[in-house]
């Protein structure tokens, strides 16, 4: 069985884009998916979270049957703006080890556009594993970049979220793999 580090993104990624994961209402990922861009509903003045693991969404959105979370969208965006956002992160909780002093890391916190939080990854049963899995949250700046500069696509995935809660077939899972982190974000992310 394949040792996963402690902290490690794994993400679905080619050489130009990578796939983030996000939950919506109808409202807001019924236009999406058909347009391939956010509609107006889409709040670029609050913090918007991108998750690299599918599974870890499907916990988040209880298979898209959480309310407000009904929809699933695999959003694909430039490479280079998601090591861009992470480059730019601070871990949301401070950590000895990772932060000079506990009052840098509220400077950096006030001052950074993006955050990362590590929460359990997930299997297929929604059960917690021993690794974990990188949220990244966008706010400000950055919100408007990843929705007007790195969008490449939309894709609706509410099917594929109804058909693995129906079955559990890993073989359904969209392939994720360890991503290549950028080294200075890497250390200051705390990635294993």
């Amino acid at each position: 069985m394949e040792q996963i580090p402690k902290r490690q993104v794994r993400a679905r990624y080619d050489d130009e884009t990578v796939t983030v994961y996000q939950a919506f209402r109808p409202e807001i990922a019924e236009p999406a998916a058909a347009e391939g861009r956010f509609p107006a509903a889409f709040d670029l003045g609050r913090m918007t979270w991108v998750k690299p693991s599918f599974r870890w969404l499907m916990y988040r959105s209880d298979w898209a049957r959480s309310e407000g979370q009904e929809r699933v969208l695999g959003v694909v965006i430039r490479r280079a703006g998601f090591d861009a956002a992470l480059e730019a992160a601070v871990l949301s909780a401070y950590e000895r080890g990772v932060h000079d002093s506990r009052a840098q890391w509220q400077r950096e916190l006030r001052r950074s556009a993006a955050r990362v939080q590590w929460d359990p990854e997930r299997d297929l049963r929604l059960q917690p594993l021993a690794h974990r899995s990188l949220q990244l949250g966008l706010r400000g700046e950055l919100v408007r970049r990843y929705v007007d500069e790195w969008l490449v696509r939309i894709e609706d995935l509410t099917p594929l979220a109804r058909e693995l809660h129906a079955t559990r077939d890993p073989g359904l899972l969209p392939p994720e793999r360890p991503y290549p982190v950028p080294p200075g974000a890497a250390v200051r992310l705390g990635v294993s």
